[in-house]
């Protein structure tokens, strides 16, 4: 086997490209982690929501989103509220300065994004689209299956 060739090396290394790609943004211009920038989006994108939730939309272990979520809640960016409904959890909430981060991220990694997708037709972008859902969708059998 070629490594350079192997699929999932091939989809790891480009992962790894694109996401250095978009933390020069949130990293350099706005001193955020990668980990704190997946919260914020996924808190952004939720309001308020269950920290496992979060654990969840950003991909991240438990131990990764609790200290994202305790620098955060230190730099005033986000709270956390009691859950009514499990004593024995949270729920997380951007406060106004977080949402404010937010907003201002978000045009300069939705202008990398288009940066990087010029490089592919409108044609293109559709089949990538399509092969990206099939893949996950098909990798998720796999891991249901053990």
């Amino acid at each position: 086997m070629e490594l350079s060739r192997f699929f999932p090396y091939r989809m790891a290394v480009l992962a790894e490209v694109v996401s250095q790609s978009l933390a020069q943004v949130y990293s350099e211009r706005f001193g955020l982690t990668r980990d704190e920038w997946r919260v914020l989006a996924a808190l952004a994108e939720y309001g308020t929501a269950k920290t496992t939730d979060v654990i969840d939309s950003a991909t991240l272990d438990k131990m990764r989103v609790s200290r994202a979520v305790a620098r955060m809640e230190s730099a005033g960016l986000l709270e956390r509220l009691a859950n009514p409904d499990d004593g024995r959890s949270w729920l997380l909430k951007l406060k106004p300065a977080g949402r404010s981060l937010f907003q201002k991220i978000v045009p300069v990694v939705q202008a990398r994004e288009a940066f990087l997708l010029e490089a592919l037709s409108t044609q293109e972008r559709e089949v990538l689209d399509r092969a990206m859902d099939k893949l996950r969708d098909r990798a998720l059998l796999l891991v249901q299956r053990g």
